[in-house]
């Protein structure tokens, strides 16, 4: 059973583009065959909308969750952590690092404190349990980090892919802006992954782990060559990661 859950959540970026992550959300979703398809309204805070998202979560199959902002990923990886425990791995597939905490984020947007958040550290009612080790957490295509963000990497020991354990369980996110070249996103950054070693990466993860489960964020429709780019790359990841279950 596949279960696309539609977040279309833009509250979370400080982007003057993030109005258009309720189109990006609703195309995505488009994109994706599937068995269900649940789309979540936002609500009238951050914390309001994750409470929705978590009650619209179904208990079992396969979940992709698209955004939307990144912090659409709050209830969706706290729900993996729950069902997993230490076994769950985060394969964090972005440009930036979204390791900031509320007194270090130069935005105050929270899309830059969703990992950091899914660690304990962050907006309070956003906060859940169990934390997110940082252990458990690997960093792909990552380019553009704050100061404090690359401090906090470093004390907490944060690595790549290579350093997941051959008995993880992972999580799958992914920020479009990780891609290179892409424009319909809020803050692109250059030299990043090309839609190929994207799907090689994932491709290689899922020949090693179970998934359990994919999150696809940011995409604020403005390019019609990214449009034509996602409608092969979107349904390519999906169906790497749900042939590993």
């Amino acid at each position: 059973m596949l279960t696309v859950v539609e977040v279309p959540q833009w509250q979370g970026s400080a982007s003057p583009t993030a109005p258009r992550l309720v189109e990006g959300a609703a195309r995505l979703a488009a994109m994706i065959p599937a068995d269900a398809h649940v789309r979540v309204e936002t609500g009238a805070t951050l914390a309001e909308t994750a409470d929705r998202v978590r009650q619209a979560l179904p208990q079992d199959g396969f979940v992709v969750t698209v955004g939307g902002d990144c912090g659409v990923e709050l209830e969706p990886i706290t729900a993996a952590l729950r069902r997993h425990g230490d076994r769950l791995h985060v394969a964090w597939f972005d440009a930036h690092g979204d390791m900031n905490t509320p007194a270090t984020s130069p935005s105050g947007a929270f899309h830059g404190m969703i990992l950091r958040t899914l660690q304990g550290e962050g907006p309070a009612d956003l906060v859940r349990s169990p934390a997110l080790h940082p252990s458990r957490i690997a960093l792909a295509g990552t380019r553009s980090l704050d100061p404090a963000e690359s401090e906090h990497i470093r004390r907490a020991g944060i690595g790549g892919l290579d350093a997941i354990g051959p008995d993880a369980v992972v999580y799958v996110h992914v920020d479009l802006d990780v891609l290179d070249g892409i424009t319909s996103v809020g803050y692109p950054e250059p030299d990043g992954l090309s839609a190929q070693a994207l799907t090689e990466a994932v491709a290689e993860l899922a020949a090693r782990h179970p998934i359990a489960g994919l999150g696809i964020t940011e995409y604020a429709p403005a390019n019609p060559r990214d449009q034509e780019l996602l409608e092969r790359l979107v349904p390519s990841l999906v169906g790497l990661c749900t042939a590993s279950q």
